[in-house]
């Protein structure tokens, strides 16, 4: 499995598309939405799994915020990574936003959003044998052969 990782307009969905030009996308939310056994679909191309904060906003609206809920989203994630990253018929390529750059919000929900996206980051680039950053649509490599 590998993690694209930037800014909003840094230019992952542009670097992705080149480097796996025969690629299926597929928005975070129709690959998580058979928790809590996400298995895609077989397939000889890689598959992009993408809009993660979009999902990630969505699980803020309707959730209760409790540590327990985020703990749980974090299980959910992780076994999901963990399916991913043993697939042998295609690579997964995961595009995932930075949110925030440091800055707390005063809003609980946004505070939620940035600690959700940032445990996603952190847990998706452990799962990930390569991870690359995106910044001004450059792509630096941050782990991996």
């Amino acid at each position: 499995m590998q993690l694209f990782l930037g800014g909003a307009c840094a230019g992952k969905r542009e670097r992705v598309s080149e480097r796996f030009p025969q690629a299926s996308w597929i928005q975070a939310s129709e690959a998580l939405e058979r928790m809590p056994s996400p298995h895609l679909p077989e397939s000889h191309a890689e598959v992009v799994i993408h809009g993660w904060l979009e999902w990630l906003e969505d699980v803020c609206r309707k959730g209760s915020g409790a540590g327990r809920e985020n703990d749980a989203l974090r299980e959910c994630w992780c076994k999901a990574f963990r399916d991913w990253a043993g697939r042998e018929s295609a690579d997964v390529v995961l595009i995932v936003p930075e949110v925030g750059r440091g800055i707390v919000p005063v809003e609980p929900l946004q505070r939620r959003l940035r600690d959700l996206a940032g445990w996603l980051a952190q847990d998706a680039a452990d799962a990930s044998s390569r991870v690359w950053h995106v910044r001004h649509g450059l792509v630096m490599a941050l782990k991996g052969p």
